[in-house]
């Protein structure tokens, strides 16, 4: 066997190695973060308690915020590995897992070159926003793969010359749309189109798109109808409220949650194509240069731009929205230092390498600084916590080591920066402060405070999140609401959930009905500097752990 063919089967054996140590390997070394995370996890475990598929709940409220299909994959993670960590995560790296083998698959259908798909595919899956949110869960990952596979049935659409073949890949993008509108919501409708009107314009298949378009439609309604019906049957406000409430006032009006400027989508995009960060001006300019010449680059670079602009017009934005254009991102770096390595021009991968190394280098001495005092206003690090500053340098020293590792050969092994992330992946876990471990990481509160909240007859929360983390660790349907009802504001207008929230002006009265059936536990999250409310009633044990204090009233005959 010769050397090139050694190559060739070492590829699909690497990228799978990778993925498992880059996404698989930490999900259980990292505790659930809140909001986001614990809320996915409870709806789940409260859906699968149930045994309702069709409405989702939390805290036993109606939770009208998302779709349903997110929540069925997460149910089916939960069925096979239980409730644990690693099964909250398992549907978002499954996802981000087949959207590299898309990734893999596009690159194959665009230039036949195993070895551009594996870059592709190896680029994808290390870019830092990609791991990032595809290791946490949230439902942009879902959406992502549903979004890919849209632009990947599309560009299948474009390459067809027969009737039948165009018919068949309009509805695998219709079945991809259906799936991302029933993740996600609208948003996985206006995306592909937004992306593929340009595309259609400069093919000159705007024909096609509007006739075998709607196949595309009546593919993903029929997809949606079944549940869209059943959900509306059962809750006849849940379309009201999730179109408007969530669609329009969200992204549109002007107290659209998440506000943030028109470029705020830039940073993100630079940050989060670490570690392949050269090779973006590079990749876009080659996009446009050569958009005529080569087509599918420019169909990436419409994937990329118009999605793009679409979510910074938006008023409320997260950086999770933009997710979906990494894909097309990869691709277009992948093609890029394909080029590259083609004429033997290596330059770019020694700057990329360099800027890896100086950001390996400032993590260093940030975390050194950080963590010894030398910056005493900026307290990151406890005294005590040395060991996680002992680790946090190992992790950017292997970032700094794999960027050496790349310029090797004058560069010519630029593909071991991939690995530059994976410490930081593994270690995360272990470097996270205190202080954010109390302020976002619940669990660990909970658990030790076990004992004391198992035996409580009534839990409270001042906070929707932490609020989840008690029902999701302590698998508990009956957690109620103190003085703030946030995210469930809606579900907790209704009649039948009245008595899921206390105000404060009502809880002296509550306290003395109920602490007579058994003891009462709240989990207060206290504004920094603040104490606990002077008009709560003088309880019989307080723990803090600021920002986190447990109050605790024993029973009272």
């Amino acid at each position: 066997m010769t050397l090139l063919n050694r190559l060739k089967g070492f590829w699909p054996a690497g990228l799978a190695l990778f993925y498992a140590i880059l996404y698989l390997l930490p999900l259980n070394g990292r505790l659930l973060w809140q909001p986001d995370e614990i809320r996915y996890a409870e709806t789940s475990r409260e859906m699968l308690g149930r045994g309702d598929w069709i409405v989702p709940h939390l805290l036993g409220v109606r939770y009208f915020e998302k779709p349903v299909a997110g929540y069925w994959i997460n149910n089916i993670c939960q069925w096979l590995f239980g409730d644990s960590n690693f099964a909250v995560r398992a549907g978002v790296v499954f996802s981000s897992g087949a959207s590299a083998v898309l990734v893999y698959i596009l690159a194959m259908m665009m230039w036949r070159n195993p070895r551009t798909a594996s870059w592709a595919a190896l680029i994808f899956m290390s870019m830092l926003l990609v791991f990032g949110i595809g290791t946490y869960n949230v439902l942009d990952p879902m959406l992502a793969l549903w979004l890919t596979a849209a632009m990947a049935s599309y560009y299948l659409a474009l390459k067809s010359t027969s009737a039948a073949d165009k018919l068949g890949a309009y509805v695998l993008l219709g079945l991809a749309c259906g799936l991302g509108f029933m993740t996600k919501g609208f948003l996985a409708l206006a995306v592909p189109v937004v992306a593929a009107l340009p595309i259609a314009i400069q093919r000159r298949r705007f024909k096609d798109l509007v006739i075998y378009g709607s196949a595309s439609v009546a593919t993903a309604a029929l997809l949606s109808l079944p549940w869209a019906l059943a959900v509306a049957e059962r809750e006849p406000d849940y379309w009201h409220y999730f179109f408007w409430i969530e669609h329009i006032q969200r992204f549109a009006d002007d107290d659209a949650q998440h506000k943030a400027p028109f470029w705020y989508y830039l940073p993100v995009i630079l940050a989060g194509s670490l570690p392949w960060l050269a090779l973006l001006p590079g990749s876009l300019l080659k996009g446009w240069r050569e958009r005529a010449s080569r087509p599918e680059l420019f169909f990436l670079l419409c994937w990329v731009i118009m999605p793009l602009l679409f979510f910074s017009i938006a008023k409320g934005k997260l950086l999770t929205y933009i997710l979906p254009g990494m894909a097309p991102l990869a691709l277009l770096m992948a093609a890029y230092a394909q080029d590259r390595v083609a004429h033997s021009r290596y330059g770019v991968f020694r700057i990329n390498a360099i800027i890896n190394l100086l950001f390996g280098a400032v993590g260093m001495v940030a975390i050194v600084a950080l963590g010894t005092g030398l910056l005493p206003k900026v307290i990151v690090l406890g005294q005590d916590e040395w060991p996680k500053v002992v680790m946090g340098g190992v992790v950017f020293a292997g970032w700094v080591a794999f960027a050496l590792a790349s310029m090797r050969q004058g560069g010519r092994r630029w593909h071991w920066v991939a690995m530059c992330p994976v410490l930081l992946s593994l270690l995360l876990g272990n470097i996270t402060p205190r202080h954010v471990i109390n302020g976002k990481l619940p669990q660990q509160f909970i658990h030790a405070n076990d004992a004391t909240l198992r035996h409580s007859k009534f839990i409270l929360s001042n906070s929707v999140g932490v609020a989840t983390a008690m029902a999701w660790e302590l698998k508990r349907d009956d957690v109620k609401m103190y003085r703030e009802r946030g995210e469930l504001t809606y579900g907790l207008g209704y009649p039948d959930a009245q008595d899921r929230f206390v105000s404060e002006e009502d809880f002296p009265l509550w306290l003395g009905e109920h602490r007579q059936q058994g003891d009462v536990a709240i989990i207060l999250r206290l504004a920094e500097g603040t104490d606990l409310p002077s008009s709560l009633p003088t309880p019989d044990v307080v723990t803090p752990a600021y920002p986190l204090v447990l109050v605790l009233y024993l029973r009272q005959p």
